[in-house]
C-alpha cells in the first residue's frame, strides 16, 4: 500500500542519515588523530615545525567542531524520523482502521440484505393457496400438493434447506424435500421459539426470526429460521391455522460474504473477517477457525462502529443498522488485521478493542 511506502521512506531517510554521519564521525576522527601526529612532529622539530604546529593545531580544532556538529546533526534528524515514524504510523492505523471499519460495515449490509428478502420470502409464500389450503383442509392429497409446491419453491430459491407447515399444534403435516428430510413430517416444533413467536404474530406483515442454530431434523446444519402464521384464506387479519418455517443454508452464503470482502492478497494473508451476534458468538469467520462454538473478546465501548489497534493487531467492527423494514439482530461485522512493521518500526499504542 502507499502509506507503508511512506513509512519505508521515513525508515529509510533515517537509516542512511546514521550512515552518512556515521561515515563523517569517523572521517572526523581520522583526521583528528593526523592532526595530533602532525603536532607531535612539529614539536619533534622545533622551531622550523612551528608554523606547521599552528596548522596541525587548527586542524584539530575544527575537526573537533565539525564532529559536535555531526554529533547534533544526528540527534536532531533521529527525533525527526522518529515522529515521523509516529506520524506516519498514526496516519496508517486511522487509514486502515477507517476503511477496515467501512469493510466491516458492508459485509454486515449485505448479509442483512440477504435476510430482509428472507422476511419478505416467509410472508408472500404463506399466503400461496396450496399452503393455505394444507392447513384449512390438512387432507393427505393437500399436504402433498403443498409439497409439490414447496420443492418447486426450493428448485428456484436454492439458498433455502427446507420449507415447514406445521399446524397450530406445532406438527409438521408437509415439507418441501421429503426425499432428503424425511423425518420431518411428524416432527414437534411446538417447544421452539419460532415456532411460538409465528404463532403470535398478529397480522400477515409479522414474522419471527431465530439467531443461526444447528437444526437436528436438516442434518444439523446451521440455519436462519423466518417463520410466520398462516392464516385462514390467506388473508392479512385472517384466522390462524399453522405456520410457515423457512430455513436458510448458512455456511454457504455467509462464507461467500467474509470470503468476498474488498482486501488485498497482503491484507487477506493477515485479517480474520467475521460475523457475530450480538453475544459477540462467531457465526462466520474466513479462516473457518471458528463457526458457533466460540464467542470473539468484542470490547465496543459503547460505539456502533470504530477500530482499534493494541501492538500489532488492530480490530475494527460494525454494528448492523439493518435494512428497512429488516431491524436486524444486532449484529456486528469484525476484521481482526495482524500488522508485520517493516525492521524498527514501533507501533503507537490505541485503547485496545480486545479485552
Amino acid at each position: 500500500m502507499q502509506d507503508n511506502r511512506i513509512l519505508e521512506l521515513a525508515y529509510a531517510i533515517a537509516e542512511t542519515t546514521r550512515d552518512k554521519v556515521g561515515a563523517i564521525e569517523s572521517i572526523m576522527r581520522e583526521t583528528e588523530i593526523l592532526a595530533l601526529n602532525a603536532r607531535i612532529e612539529a614539536a619533534r622539530a622545533g622551531a622550523a615545525g612551528a608554523a606547521f604546529g599552528v596548522v596541525a593545531e587548527e586542524m584539530g580544532r575544527v575537526s573537533g567542531s565539525i564532529s559536535g556538529i555531526a554529533r547534533g546533526f544526528r540527534g536532531e534528524v533521529e527525533a525527526q524520523a522518529r515522529r515521523l515514524e509516529e506520524a506516519g504510523t498514526e496516519m496508517l492505523t486511522e487509514l486502515r482502521g477507517q476503511r477496515f471499519t467501512d469493510l466491516a460495515l458492508n459485509a454486515v449490509e449485505i448479509i442483512d440484505r440477504n435476510l430482509f428478502e428472507r422476511s419478505c420470502d416467509v410472508r408472500w409464500w404463506a399466503t400461496d393457496s396450496a399452503v393455505v389450503d394444507a392447513v384449512e383442509t390438512p387432507m393427505a392429497d393437500r399436504r402433498a400438493h403443498a409439497s409439490a409446491r414447496l420443492a418447486t419453491i426450493l428448485r428456484s430459491y436454492t439458498v433455502y434447506l427446507d420449507l415447514w407447515i406445521t399446524d397450530r399444534q406445532g406438527r409438521v403435516i408437509a415439507n418441501g424435500r421429503p426425499d432428503r428430510y424425511p423425518g420431518v413430517v411428524g416432527h414437534d416444533v411446538a417447544g421452539q421459539a419460532w415456532f411460538r413467536q409465528a404463532l403470535a404474530t398478529t397480522n400477515g406483515d409479522d414474522y419471527s426470526v431465530a439467531d443461526i442454530a444447528r437444526e437436528p431434523a436438516l442434518d444439523d446444519a446451521p440455519v436462519a429460521t423466518y417463520a410466520t402464521a398462516i392464516r385462514r384464506g390467506g388473508r392479512h387479519d385472517g384466522e390462524v391455522l399453522g405456520t410457515l418455517g423457512i430455513f436458510f443454508d448458512w455456511a454457504p452464503q455467509a462464507e461467500a460474504v467474509v470470503q468476498g470482502v474488498g482486501l488485498s492478497e497482503e491484507e487477506r494473508a493477515r485479517s480474520r473477517v467475521m460475523l457475530l451476534d450480538a453475544e459477540a458468538r462467531i457465526l462466520a469467520d474466513s479462516r473457518g477457525q471458528a463457526a458457533l462454538s466460540e464467542r470473539y473478546p468484542l470490547a465496543t465501548e459503547g460505539r456502533e462502529r470504530g477500530y482499534g489497534q493494541e501492538k500489532a493487531r488492530l480490530v475494527a467492527f460494525a454494528r448492523t443498522p439493518g435494512y428497512e423494514t429488516y431491524a436486524g439482530l444486532g449484529w456486528y461485522g469484525v476484521i481482526e488485521y495482524t500488522e508485520v512493521p517493516p525492521e524498527g518500526a514501533k507501533l503507537v499504542h490505541e485503547s485496545s478493542l480486545v479485552e
